[in-house]
């Protein structure tokens, strides 16, 4: 079998997750989408639409959760290295 340098595609297909938010959330997600409509000099956002992009840049920028990413990773593929030798 040849040994490709790309692995299995990930499954990019969007996952559909409803979600209830405390009112108080719900009142600050309204009043960041205005804040970011007036800073950007456009319409504000729907604040459903800020979800997405607030968890993503949560996830990116929580240095403890890339440290256990990693030593996962690091974990998976050591895991992965023994059973093939």
């Amino acid at each position: 079998m040849t040994k490709l340098k790309l692995g299995p595609l990930p499954d990019d297909k969007p996952v559909k997750v409803s979600v209830e938010l405390p009112a108080a959330v719900h009142r600050d997600l309204v009043a960041y989408a205005q804040v970011l409509g007036r800073t950007s000099g456009q319409t504000a956002p729907e604040p459903s639409k800020l979800i997405v992009p607030m968890i993503e840049r949560f996830m990116a920028t929580d240095r403890a959760f890339a440290k256990a990413r990693r030593d996962r990773a690091g974990q998976v593929a050591g895991g992965s290295a023994e059973k093939s030798a």
